[in-house]
């Protein structure tokens, strides 16, 4: 069975407003909403890298396992930490296999990583993955260029924009903060 990814919003308005949010839903196949209140974004590293992800949960949860051991391999470096990652998930072989993309943020970097070996800061600091990804990125790409609205509240109007329109996408919002 086919379980489709979900919306994931990062946005980073300076070191001291950086927020990862995400919505609630588990889709199976193509008509069945398995899960309304999954939590797909936490805080890990003694909470300074918040982290979300898209894609199968087992899978992401393995992978925010492994990252969390790279980021203390790595004194709490966000970028040498999601390099090694991306490095250890492409060239795994049981890892090549996880479905899933992930979105991290700290203080300093916005990243998204991918089991292609992709380490990607975006040229805004916005993001936005899954299934209504591009929707949200439109909306906080709208709301971060002409509002003043701190990350917090970008990335909740992002995400419920993205759940009008996105069938996977729903308005149960959790979002973390820095």
């Amino acid at each position: 069975m086919e379980f489709h990814a979900t919306t994931i919003v990062a946005v980073k308005r300076g070191p001291e407003d950086v927020c990862i949010g995400g919505d609630g839903q588990v889709t199976m196949g193509q008509s069945a909403v398995m899960k309304h209140t999954a939590k797909k974004v936490r805080k890990i590293y003694n909470d300074s890298v918040l982290t979300g992800f898209a894609g199968s949960v087992s899978d992401a949860f393995t992978l925010t396992e492994k990252f969390e051991k790279k980021l203390e391999e790595h004194g709490g470096n966000l970028k040498r930490a999601a390099v090694a990652l991306a490095q250890q998930w492409r060239q795994d072989n049981a890892m090549r296999n996880l479905e899933a993309l992930m979105v991290a943020a700290d203080t300093e970097n916005l990243l998204v990583i991918s089991g292609n070996g992709e380490v990607i800061e975006p040229d805004q600091d916005f993001v936005a993955i899954g299934s209504g990804g591009n929707f949200a990125y439109a909306a906080a790409n709208a709301l971060y260029n002409h509002t003043d609205m701190p990350a917090e509240d970008i990335a909740r109007e992002a995400l419920l924009i993205a759940s009008s329109i996105c069938v996977y996408t729903n308005d149960n919002i959790t979002v973390e903060k820095l």
